[in-house]
């Protein structure tokens, strides 16, 4: 009877030992280039402290479920850096980080780390590509060569290396349907369609398995962020009716887009924090000066306090109409803007001529061709 009584209890705490341990995920790392003896585990509901010595240190977390997480220096919670990683936790799993985080790192370690690990070394050689195409477009526009060039340059070859990245996703996932680390690879896609496509490859094991949760969130944005894209192109599409609406101008009078009728006029969606709306300015102004009397601009400054508005339309010397689109207003709404800047020209008859999302040089051809006869 003893014997059996101690035999259930033993029971009960090996039972106890692995549930404890499938709730837990194990890092051992002797990554290089953080430069910190003390690293930080980071996520919307975890935090913890981390020493390292020579580059090294193995760490036992407690993670109840599948969720991403950064691995960063002190220094970079305080912005005074940019030493972080973005990794994934799967609890039960021992992670192992090897390589130097300014060159090239490497996760493995046990069964789902190293079908990580797989997909990540197929996958490297494209992402490089990609990665070093667009540094160097970025840094041929910080050495000050035309935008317009650059954009162009960008349509024309960064579309076909970033479907060379999602063939070779998806492919994996084709060869690998019983990878949990597929799963979390439909993540990386952008296009819904595709993570659908990659989904339906799983198996049913995997489909539903540990990572459902977890990708599911992701296809769930997805999916909002495609209807929203839809609503948007209905919504400022050409030859739809611009809504009206009333906002206060920089002196605090209502100004509405009703009484630009019988104008052209350029309704730009902007705010001071928006990097390519402030890049955009000196060509508007170049075609504002252009064509003077031949249309007008109506800057709707967004997300922003009234003060960084005022400040930045006079710092930037923006000559056109400006009103303030306060948090509570439902212009955004109305005009399901998806982005910044976001400039729409309505026409005289207040009807959507064109709208373009981003900052596009090649947009204000449209004032030549409809001006400069």
């Amino acid at each position: 009877m003893n014997k059996i009584i101690i035999s259930a209890v033993l029971a009960l705490v090996s039972l106890s030992a692995k549930a404890a341990d499938t709730n837990t995920l194990c890092i051992k790392s002797t990554l290089k280039g953080f430069n910190s003896d003390t690293l930080i585990v980071y996520s919307s509901n975890h935090r913890d402290t981390i020493l390292v010595k020579n580059d090294s240190f193995t760490a036992t977390l407690n993670f109840p479920k599948v969720q991403g997480f950064y691995l960063l220096t002190p220094a970079t919670l305080r912005h005074e850096d940019n030493k972080a990683l973005q990794l994934l936790a799967v609890p039960g799993e021992t992670m192992e980080l090897t390589g130097d985080i300014s060159d090239h790192y490497y996760v493995s370690g046990s069964t789902y780390y190293k079908q990580y690990n797989e997909a990540d070394r197929m996958l490297e050689p494209l992402q490089d590509e990609l990665n070093k195409y667009v540094m160097s477009l970025r840094q041929r526009l910080d050495n000050g060569e035309s935008q317009e060039v650059i954009n162009k340059e960008y349509s024309e070859n960064v579309p076909a290396l970033q479907q060379k990245v999602t063939d070779a996703t998806l492919n994996f996932i084709k060869e690998h349907p019983d990878y949990d680390s597929s799963a979390q690879l439909i993540t990386t896609l952008e296009d819904y369609k595709d993570m659908e496509a990659a989904e339906k490859m799983l198996s049913e094991k995997v489909k539903f398995g540990r990572l459902k949760e977890y990708y599911q969130g992701y296809m769930d944005r997805a999916l909002a962020q495609k209807r929203a894209e839809e609503e948007a192109a209905k919504a400022q599409a050409p030859g739809v009716e611009a809504p009206d609406f009333t906002l206060n101008d920089i002196n605090g009078k209502p100004l509405s887009l009703s009484s630009f009728r019988g104008k052209y006029v350029l309704i730009d969606f902007w705010g001071s924090w928006c990097i390519w709306c402030i890049k955009g300015f000196p060509q508007l102004k170049e075609y504002y000066n252009k064509y003077p009397g031949k249309f007008e601009v109506l800057g709707v400054d967004c997300r922003d306090s009234q003060e960084k508005w005022k400040a930045a339309v006079k710092k930037h010397e923006l000559p056109w109409k400006h009103v303030y689109n306060p948090a509570d207003s439902n212009v955004l709404d109305i005009y399901k803007v998806q982005g910044f800047p976001t400039k729409i020209l309505v026409g005289p008859d207040g009807k959507i001529v064109k709208t373009v999302v981003g900052e596009d040089p090649s947009f204000f051809s449209l004032f030549d061709d409809l001006f400069g006869k």
